[in-house]
């Protein structure tokens, strides 16, 4: 008996730790991708770092270190190799050129996840239009072509040249793809009008990828979402209803999570899905409190917040995975005074953080209590009025 499945690519990494970058190690980031690589069906078999100044130009690491690159698949037998930053067309021309494998960069390995885990129709149209506009600098000796040239009389001679060809398409795809999803807003604009007259707050569940969102929502909701210990398990936002603790519902949305380096075809793309963030009345921010860049993590959010004309937006951090800390004598962590130093001063920079565990319903009381609150003070300070209407009451208002 043989197997037919086909075999996983060895994906061989490289990153360039450069002296004048921020946030995450070149170590750290190097440790995500490999977390990407795994989850869009690769096998990790080696990895190396460089320090420059910035990455080379041509080949962006050095000659020597391109040369250990190419020892090492003797040793290694690596079939591909992904880069930790984006490489510029000519870049991965060359590099391919010099190692004779298929080469990729961690965008394009963030866009293969995305294609794979959009199961909407929008989220379909948002990753396809991702994809060609990352392709479509790159299309020179990427693709033999798209779709053969007509044939027939008044056809012969050189007319266009296959690139020619090839960008024209993928122009035109894009252009297409841009007033489809401009058809998408305008539905979600229709939504969101609905939800205001409803007088329904609305709460979005934002934070780092793999941080324990979808598990949140599916605590609070039962909302039946997929939650897996890998990056980006998934992909479309969902929205449901729930009840809060003083009988006030609200309704709760769960969106894609937000990364490092993340790619600007994706932000892009996914402007009507980000435009969910920029109506919630209260974000619910989720950190993985026991991951080792959970600072980092967080600063990143914040930064793709502001990013988003939002980081002013009043918020609840939940300090997620309590589960799996302890203390020092062995005895579980269940209070913000008990917690390690560099995590304390985490919590303690973030207003209305509570500790939970999403996956043993640890500390939830609490997160539903704490935004019960928060929402009636914002109502008390006049920024909104949250009471649906007597229409709306006796209609039995159905949510989107």
């Amino acid at each position: 008996m043989h197997s037919t499945a086909p075999e996983r690519e060895r994906a061989y990494l490289v990153g360039v730790a450069a002296r004048n970058g921020h946030g995450f190690t070149a170590q750290a980031s190097l440790d995500e991708l490999a977390q990407l690589v795994d989850t869009a069906g690769a096998v990790v078999v080696g990895a190396t770092l460089q320090r420059l100044e910035s990455p080379h130009p041509a080949t962006y690491v050095g000659k020597g270190k391109l040369e250990e690159v190419q020892s090492a698949r003797d040793a290694t037998g690596y079939t591909l190799v992904v880069f930790d930053d984006e490489l510029s067309p000519s870049q991965q021309r060359n590099l391919e050129r010099a190692l004779g494998v298929k080469v990729l960069d961690r965008t394009a390995v963030v866009l293969d996840i995305f294609a794979a885990r959009a199961r909407t129709r929008e989220g379909r149209l948002q990753v396809e239009l991702a994809q060609l506009e990352y392709l479509l600098p790159r299309l020179a000796g990427q693709w033999s072509h798209l779709e053969r040239l007509g044939g027939g009389i008044g056809t012969r001679g050189p007319g266009e040249t296959q690139l020619e060809t090839d960008r024209r398409l993928v122009r035109e795809r894009i252009t297409r793809l841009r007033r489809q999803l401009d058809e998408v807003r305008r539905h979600r604009r229709l939504y969101r009008r609905r939800r205001e007259r409803a007088g329904v707050p609305v709460v979005s569940l934002v934070g780092y990828t793999n941080a324990g969102k979808s598990t949140l929502m599916n605590r609070l909701t039962h909302a039946g979402v997929l939650a897996e210990d890998r990056v980006f398990a998934t992909l479309d936002p969902v929205t449901r209803r729930l009840r809060l603790p003083d009988e006030r519902d609200v309704l709760l949305t769960d969106t894609v999570g937000f990364i490092q380096k993340l790619p600007s075809q994706l932000v892009a793309a996914f402007r009507a899905t980000l435009e969910e963030l920029q109506e919630a009345d209260v974000l619910v921010n989720v950190v993985d409190i026991t991951h080792p860049d959970a600072q980092e993590q967080l600063d990143t959010v914040e930064r793709t917040l502001r990013d988003l004309e939002i980081g002013d937006r009043p918020r609840l951090t939940v300090l997620n995975k309590v589960d799996r800390l302890v203390d020092e004598s062995g005895r579980p962590i269940r209070s913000l005074d008990d917690l390690p130093e560099a995590a304390r001063a985490l919590a303690a920079d973030q207003p209305h953080t509570y500790l939970v565990s999403a996956e043993q319903g640890w500390g939830l009381d609490d997160v539903l209590a704490g935004l019960a609150e928060l929402l009636r003070e914002q109502e008390y300070a006049g920024h909104r009025t949250w009471e649906p209407t007597a229409r709306t009451r006796a209609a039995g208002y159905a949510w989107p």
